[in-house]
């Protein structure tokens, strides 16, 4: 199980990694063309123990262009802000990760 989860933990770093800047590139190219439209966002998330949320949350403010506002443990909700409407996947592509990793 160790291993499992140590395995998780290095593809989550390294998927991290690339969304970051992955999503320079985009915020850069919308803050250039204009392209701007903020938005807020619940997202309902599958992890159920709060240093998976926060984790979670952490990861979606280090990505440029998204920020965690508020995290409701009980129900399982983050509350976000968007440079522009996106996709749930969109905006937490590691949650999955972060699950096999933690719970």
């Amino acid at each position: 199980m160790f291993f499992t989860r140590f395995y998780y933990g290095i593809l989550y770093f390294f998927l991290l990694i690339f969304e970051i800047i992955k999503a320079c590139f985009d915020t850069l190219k919308r803050c250039k063309n204009g392209e701007i439209d903020p938005v807020i966002i619940e997202i309902k998330t599958i992890l159920k123990r709060p240093i998976s949320q926060t984790i979670l949350a952490n990861s979606i403010t280090l990505t440029p262009g998204t920020l965690t506002i508020d995290i409701d443990s009980e129900n399982c909700i983050l509350i976000t802000s968007a440079i522009s409407p996106r996709d749930k996947k969109d905006i937490i592509p590691f949650e999955y990760y972060i699950q096999r990793m933690l719970e």
